[in-house]
């Protein structure tokens, strides 16, 4: 979402919601081609879905929420991004000691 901000200008919540639709479209065109073709496991599938909606529907609760605090969204999705950036440097620096 960093770069469709940038790249767009658009608000966060405007950009969260375009990444949400087309995350949606595309997931579930790849995983309509790959359960035509056989190759889901649908055990564990069930529960990626049952995952997925208990996720959402809290996810609806916490939206409801933040939407009165759209400053704390901004921080919360800062810390993410900041999270992630510090994941992938520790990781690059993990790599390079154990080469």
């Amino acid at each position: 979402m960093p770069g469709l901000i940038a790249a767009t200008h658009m608000p966060l919540l405007d950009a969260v919601g375009s990444s949400l639709v087309s995350v949606t479209a595309f997931g579930a065109t790849t995983a309509s081609n790959y359960a035509l073709s056989g190759l889901v496991d649908w055990r564990i599938a069930g529960f990626f879905i049952a995952g997925g909606a208990l996720g959402s529907f809290a996810g609806v609760r916490a939206g409801a929420h933040l939407s009165t605090r759209k400053q704390l969204l901004v921080h919360i999705f800062a810390f993410a991004v900041a999270l992630v950036g510090l994941s992938l440097v520790v990781d690059a620096l993990r790599k390079l000691v154990t080469t």
